[in-house]
């Protein structure tokens, strides 16, 4: 199974807009939400990050792997650090969590080629 990650990205913003204009409210209070959960505090922002990660992986969010994942590499994520974080969610999420775990490498390593490109 091949996704291509940035596009996924783009293409749920899009419908994310499309939300923003029909629930203005509840998207203000989602930013607003996020925006506090990823206030550096007694952690910092990219380990938050990837927290964020982990969850996405466990759930199976492909639209969360997504988004992480890009987020992840702009607050300087390795790809190390991305498979010790995929190691965690496959022993809290079992098999499923695996298969999500080589989707969540697959996303970063089209961010980081995006990127460099």
């Amino acid at each position: 199974m091949s996704h291509d990650w940035p596009a996924l990205a783009k293409e749920l913003s899009g419908v994310l807009g499309q939300l923003r204009g029909g629930i203005p409210d509840v998207m203000k209070g989602f930013s607003a939400m996020a925006k506090a959960a990823g206030t550096d505090g007694a952690l910092d922002a990219k380990t938050k990050e990837l927290v964020a990660m982990g969850i996405a992986i466990a759930c199976r969010c492909d639209g969360c792997i997504a988004f992480h994942s890009k987020t992840a590499i702009d607050l300087g994520t390795t790809r190390e650090e991305l498979m010790e974080v995929a190691g965690m969610a496959v022993y809290m999420g079992g098999g499923p969590s695996l298969m999500y775990a080589a989707l969540a490498l697959q996303a970063y390593d089209q961010h980081m080629a995006a990127k460099n490109a």
